[in-house]
């Protein structure tokens, strides 16, 4: 799908016309340069590689350095290949927030936060036993049997038990667009999105 990407600036509210006060995300959409076109006679699909976001040179590698060079471009943070825009771009293009409309749906990418290693209660939302009962004294969040015994003596895959959580690649669908301010390249999400303040989204229309 064509979209943009962008950076999660944060959350704040706006009223409708009706009075409601609505909960959005700021994203700063764009803008995005096109940095290389893939077709089927070289790669075998067609898709754009968008970049966005500003780095220092002395940061990118050579390699890099020079596919920035080919698009008459200055190195960016973040690539990502798009397919199935509506128009014809060309090698240094610049796509920028216009390309949304009010009212519109669209899905966000993002990484999760990531909360470190978690127990069962917050990593899967076990409710815990709620009570010293049964001989339980203080392990009210603990995760109880896992059920494996002599047979079939070993744990099954993908128990839910504690482990690291967060930071997964999380895709919300179907978000409106409440407002596009393309004089400052920002789009108004309705809703949340993953991620903390300052990280990458990808904008899927």
């Amino acid at each position: 799908m064509p979209g943009l990407i962008g950076k999660k600036i944060g959350m704040t509210s706006v009223y409708s016309a009706e009075g409601k006060n609505i909960p959005c995300t700021v994203i700063e959409a764009g803008p995005c340069v096109v940095t290389q076109i893939k077709t089927v006679d070289t790669d075998g699909y067609e898709a754009l590689q968008l970049a966005f976001d500003e780095k220092k040179e002395k940061r990118t590698t050579k390699a890099l350095d020079g596919h920035f060079k080919k698009a008459n471009t200055s190195p960016k943070k973040k690539l990502v290949e798009f397919s199935d825009f509506d128009a014809e771009y060309k090698l240094g293009d610049v796509i920028t927030v216009d390309i949304m409309k009010e009212s519109a749906f669209v899905d966000v990418t993002g990484i999760s936060k990531g909360k470190g290693f978690q127990g069962v209660v917050k990593r899967h939302g076990f409710g815990g036993v709620g009570g010293q009962t049964h001989g339980q004294h203080n392990r009210l969040r603990a995760p109880g049997s896992i059920g494996a015994a002599s047979y079939p003596a070993r744990v099954f895959k993908g128990m839910r038990m504690a482990g690291r959580t967060g930071g997964d690649t999380v895709k919300v669908e179907n978000l409106q667009v409440l407002k596009v301010i393309p004089e400052n390249n920002l789009l108004l999400v309705k809703g949340s999105l993953p991620g903390s303040k300052g990280s990458y989204v990808i904008i899927e229309k």
